[in-house]
């Protein structure tokens, strides 16, 4: 870090803590309204590209200009440097490090793209570097990730939208179910089932060389340091040929090192829409209790005791006490999508339908003019970087905050404490704290590795 970046953090935090922790940061006058002028296109970088990094970065196009795109695998970022030339007629600047993104002060906004390990670190300095950030789902790795970039946000007022596009895409299907919900189309709701799949183990992986361009100290970041594994041939799994079984970069998710397997996946979009549809964006679970699941390698103490295979739940059904007696069941098991149950009737949703007697009911008996965009809170957006955008300008929170996503990911996060130690836990929604267990408690965050702890 320059110390130019270490001495401007430095004076911030020092002047926040001056006026004290409600304080909210002013932007500059030439970046009253987030960036130069209400009409301008803000200027954005992408950080981490693989997958995700490029569909965010592809869809918002539309909405902003990229000067800067920056990634540890040389390859990812040649490639994308390439198609975003092509897309945009101008070719953006590439880093290795995203640290020379967060010192340019022509840039408005930061994507986040990278594993989730990287998430929490990335974003914090993006914001104390006066960047808005939008970052992909999950947005942490742990709760006490959640609790800092909470802090962060209120100190700073930058804008933050988190990756969780259901809420504004998908033609609407997760909206009206909402609606319908709201609208007690179903009564008085007491079953929500999300079905997030499971996925397979994976086979011994060996110590393999780096692949050549690919930092892989730097991809390893805040977590511990371990040799890099893949397997001699890759087996092409989902998701247009990316693999399935292919080494510990590719399949970060699987891993808790850097992820939390489908649960804070899948889990952080189906789990999002069934706390909206309950009202419960601002408060939490009572409990949380494994029913039954699969762990593809042992376990002791909460932790895995080999490390070539991945490690994360292969399968599970997990019961969550929700407020209002409502159950919440998590599984791997069924539909991908949600099904939510009431007094009255039932119907399921995912991203490609959205069937069941309340919504045939429809056609005699609508939902009441403009009440998607009740749900919404104004006219929904093009796409989830349109809200980001406007959201900008209004300098008010989009429509994926962090708050409302942090009391959602609880859910997952405790839910993957829970397997791991093979206990149910009893939360206290209000302190934020496992109740009676220190030891699960102890999981509640995690400590960066040295070189790469949170620079404040």
């Amino acid at each position: 870090m320059s110390a130019s970046r270490q001495t401007s953090r430095r004076s911030f935090l020092q002047s926040v803590a001056a006026v004290g922790s409600a304080a909210v940061f002013a932007p500059s006058a030439s970046h009253a309204f987030g960036y130069r002028s209400p009409n301008d296109r803000p200027v954005f970088a992408t950080i981490g590209l693989r997958n995700q990094g490029w569909t965010i970065t592809s869809k918002s196009f539309r909405f902003a200009d990229f000067a800067a795109l920056a990634d540890v695998d040389a390859n990812v970022l040649g490639d994308n440097v390439a198609r975003t030339e092509k897309a945009q007629k101008k070719k953006p600047d590439s880093y290795k490090d995203y640290r020379a993104v967060l010192d340019r002060q022509d840039i408005d906004a930061v994507m986040i793209a990278t594993p989730d390990h990287w998430h929490t670190k990335i974003a914090v300095e993006a914001m104390l570097a006066g960047k808005d950030v939008y970052c992909e789902k999950p947005l942490t790795l742990t709760i006490a990730e959640g609790k800092l970039i909470e802090k962060v946000v209120k100190q700073t007022g930058r804008v933050f939208q988190v990756g969780t596009m259901q809420r504004s895409e998908c033609d609407n299907r997760f909206l009206q179910a909402i609606a319908l919900v709201k609208a007690g189309r179903i009564g008085t709701v007491k079953k929500v089932t999300c079905g997030i799949n499971g996925m397979e183990a994976s086979p011994v992986m060996p110590v393999a060389p780096v692949p050549e361009g690919l930092d892989w100290e730097t991809w390893l970041g805040p977590a511990p340091k371990v040799d890099y594994r893949a397997l001699p041939e890759l087996r092409v799994g989902y998701g247009g040929g990316v693999p399935l079984f292919s080494n510990c970069h590719y399949s970060f998710r699987n891993w808790h090192e850097y992820s939390g397997g489908k649960l804070t996946d899948w889990g952080a979009h189906h789990v999002d829409i069934a706390c909206w549809a309950l009202g419960a964006t601002e408060t939490g679970p009572s409990k949380v209790t494994p029913v039954d699941f699969t762990l593809p390698v042992e376990y002791k103490d909460g932790h895995p005791t080999v490390a070539d295979q991945y490690n994360a739940a292969t399968k599970f059904n997990i019961k969550v006490d929700m407020p209002n007696g409502v159950e919440m069941l998590i599984t791997s098991e069924g539909d991908n999508g949600i099904m939510f149950e009431g007094t009255e009737g039932r119907f399921f949703v995912n991203r490609g339908k959205i069937v069941g007697k309340p919504v045939e009911d429809l056609k005699d008996n609508p939902l009441a003019e403009g009440a998607i965009e009740d749900v919404y809170g104004g006219p929904v957006s093009a796409n989830h970087t349109a809200n980001f955008t406007d959201a900008m300008k209004s300098r008010k929170q989009p429509i994926s905050d962090v708050w409302s996503h942090n009391r959602m990911l609880e859910i997952c996060h405790l839910s993957n404490i829970a397997m791991r130690l093979n206990r149910p836990l009893n939360w206290d929604a209000a302190k934020r704290e496992i109740v009676g267990d220190e030891q699960a408690n102890s999981f509640l965050a995690r400590e960066n590795r040295k070189g790469f702890e949170i620079n404040m």
